[in-house]
């Protein structure tokens, strides 16, 4: 399953995807993880959600960034959410490059291993298909 917090660079998705894995994880019964592009909102995340600043990790492109999220996955068994801050820097999505197959891939990933990812991204409603619509829980 995937949930998008969509808009434009600057609009303030960070804050909403903070709030939103602070609230969730109070009623959490597995793990959570955060990724981002830095440790900036260490301190802002609650302590039971670990934080990953993926350019700590040699990733070249978004194929080895789906292998990323394999990995992690597969290290944890009781993962339940992840949050991805900063989506197209993380996920090695070059400029001009289209995303969704990216998504795509995401999606069936979180379906196969009940994994939900919740994606903050700057896009806006007209750049995701149809079928993604329904997953926008934030549009800022």
């Amino acid at each position: 399953m995937i949930q998008f917090i969509i808009g434009e660079k600057g609009k303030g998705k960070t804050k909403v995807l903070l709030e939103k894995a602070n609230q969730e994880v109070k009623s959490a019964n597995g793990n959570f993880v955060y990724l981002d592009k830095n440790t900036q909102h260490m301190f802002e995340l609650h302590n039971k959600i670990r934080l990953i600043d993926v350019t700590h990790y040699p990733l070249t492109d978004s194929d080895e960034f789906i292998g990323f999220l394999c990995g992690i996955i597969s290290q944890d068994h009781d993962l339940e959410n992840v949050y991805l801050d900063n989506f197209m820097k993380i996920a090695r999505v070059a400029e001009g490059e289209n995303v969704i197959p990216v998504l795509r891939q995401i999606e069936a990933i979180g379906k196969q291993f009940s994994v939900k990812f919740i994606i903050s991204i700057s896009l806006t409603r007209a750049d995701l298909p149809e079928d993604f619509q329904e997953m926008i829980v934030a549009e800022l």
